[in-house]
């Protein structure tokens, strides 16, 4: 097996034998686009909140999550490359790991930093040419979604006590305005806590509630109601605003029904 150098998202160089035949995702999102790709036996470990796909959750190896990895599950599962994300994983942890391993870490805040890292994931597992499929396909969805005529100032919460928005660095701010959507909290950075209160002084004409982090349910409409009983409150697949891989392929239709409902 030769050797290959890449330089990852945070402009880090790894060195990883290449193809790699032992790999370990710490990210969701990255481990769907690893099965996406057409890997399979290659990915050894993945974490407890990779649930798609769903045989892979069953069947892989847990190796902790995404915030509390288990490092001697993965030193014992031997791999060749770890992949990992910047905001997702706890920088101590990647670190350490990185001292035995290969460790290529992404970083991502809009759709462009996503499709980079397809590409860039495709390239350091041997699958460019279904990369650049996949690549395409978003890519061309997006190009071809029909922004909101009217656009709605929308606040998105991921958490409940605090309650947290997302501000304007982050991957789900971009996703709104791809919709054509107005993220009321822009101005601020990644995910600042809230005081629900704040909304009436921001014009808020839809409030959307994730499935993810936070499992926000309809009873949670009611609290929202109570301070901004004239706004549109609503939940929301999680997944499809902030999951930057593969999955971004499925989203393309989820906003088209979403803004088409409107």
């Amino acid at each position: 097996m030769s050797t290959r150098v890449f330089t990852d998202m945070i402009g880090k160089e790894v060195t990883i034998g290449f193809p790699p035949m032992r790999i370990v995702s710490l990210v969701p999102s990255q481990t769907e686009l690893l099965y996406d790709l057409g890997l399979n036996e290659e990915v050894v470990g993945i974490t407890k909140f990779c649930v798609h796909p769903n045989d892979w959750f069953r069947t892989k190896k847990r190796i902790g999550g995404t915030k509390t990895l288990h490092l001697d599950i993965i030193r014992s599962l031997q791999p060749d490359l770890i992949i990992a994300n910047k905001e997702e994983n706890t920088k101590e942890q990647v670190e350490e790991l990185a001292i035995e391993f290969p460790v290529w870490t992404s970083d991502i805040q809009t759709l462009e930093h996503a499709l980079a890292m397809i590409t860039q994931v495709g390239q350091i597992v041997g699958r460019s040419e279904q990369a650049q499929t996949l690549l395409k396909e978003i890519r061309h969805g997006f190009n071809h979604l029909a922004r909101d005529a009217k656009p709605k100032r929308v606040a998105y919460f991921i958490w409940r006590n605090p309650w947290m928005s997302v501000g304007g660095d982050t991957f789900i701010n971009d996703m709104i305005q791809k919709i054509g959507w107005i993220n009321v909290f822009s101005d601020k950075q990644r995910y600042p806590e809230i005081n629900l209160q704040d909304l009436k002084e921001k014009n808020v004409d839809t409030v959307l509630l994730s499935s993810e982090p936070y499992p926000f349910k309809d009873i949670h409409i009611a609290e929202i109601k109570a301070v901004l009983p004239k706004a549109e409150v609503m939940l929301v697949d999680g997944e499809m605003f902030s999951w930057y891989g593969s999955r971004m392929k499925k989203a393309i239709d989820y906003f088209k029904l979403l803004t088409e409902s409107q």
